[in-house]
C-alpha cells in the first residue's frame, strides 16, 4: 500500500508522541578510551590510508546508541538500532525508554518499508523523502551508512585529525548543504569506529551517540 498524506499525518503525530525522551542518552554517558579529534591531518597520511582500506570492507554491521534532531519546530530523542546486512540494504529501528519499537525502517535496493508502532506497513521507494514526510525531519540517509563508520563517501569536501580519522565532512545537494563533525572515536574498537556525531544544515541540528558497534566479517 502506498503511502499517502493523511496516513503520513497520522504516523506523524505516532513518532512525536515517544519524542519527548530523556536528553540524558546524549549527554550523561561516558565513553571508556575515547578518542577525540583536534588536531588537522592530511589525507596523504598512511594511517588515514590504512583506516580507509579497513573501512570499505564493512559491508555488514551493527550500531546502537541514542540520536536527538533540534529543527525550529521540533525536537526529536530517541534510543536507534542500525542493522547493516549489505551496502543498500538495512534496518533502523527506534524505540522509546521502555523499549517498545515505535517505528521500523526495512531498505533495500527495490523498496522501502516502513512500520508504525501498531504494526501497519507503509511502502515507499525513496527512504529520505518517506522520513521527511512521517518526521517532518531531513536526513541524508542514503549516505548516512557510510558517514556513520567515518567514510566521506559523496562527500563535497572532507577533513581528516592527526590520528588519520575523518573529522568533518561538507555534503552539498539540491542548493542545501550539510556541516558533519566527527568528535569522538572508540578508540579500542578495530577498525576505529566513530561514538559522537554532529550533523547540521541551516537550524536543523542531529546528534548521534553509538554506545557500541557489532562487526561482522
Amino acid at each position: 500500500m502506498i503511502l499517502i498524506a493523511k496516513q503520513f499525518a497520522r504516523l506523524r503525530h505516532y513518532c512525536y508522541k515517544f519524542i519527548p525522551l530523556i536528553a540524558v542518552f546524549l549527554t550523561a554517558c561516558t565513553f571508556n578510551q575515547q578518542l577525540t579529534t583536534e588536531k588537522n591531518g592530511s589525507i596523504t597520511n598512511p594511517l588515514w590510508i590504512n583506516h580507509q582500506q579497513q573501512l570499505v570492507k564493512l559491508t555488514k554491521f551493527q550500531t546502537r546508541g541514542a540520536f536527538a534532531y533540534i529543527g525550529p519546530d521540533n525536537k526529536t530523542y530517541a534510543k536507534f538500532f542500525l542493522q547493516q546486512y549489505t551496502l543498500s540494504n538495512y534496518r533502523l529501528l527506534l524505540t522509546n525508554p521502555l523499549g517498545t519499537t515505535e517505528l521500523e525502517l526495512n531498505v533495500t535496493p527495490d523498496v522501502t518499508q516502513l512500520m508504525d508502532r501498531e504494526g501497519k506497513k507503509y511502502v515507499n521507494h525513496h527512504p529520505a523523502q518517506m522520513i521527511y514526510q512521517l518526521t517532518g525531519m531531513e536526513i541524508p540517509i542514503e549516505n548516512l551508512h557510510y558517514w556513520l563508520i567515518g567514510l566521506p563517501t559523496n562527500a563535497t569536501s572532507f577533513t581528516l585529525d592527526e590520528n588519520g580519522l575523518l573529522k568533518t565532512i561538507e555534503y552539498r545537494q539540491n542548493g542545501e548543504t550539510w556541516h558533519l563533525n566527527y568528535l569522538a572515536y572508540h578508540q579500542d574498537s578495530q577498525p576505529k569506529l566513530p561514538s559522537r556525531i554532529e550533523l547540521t544544515q541551516g537550524k536543523q541540528r542531529i546528534k548521534l551517540k553509538m554506545d557500541s558497534w557489532t562487526l561482522n566479517e
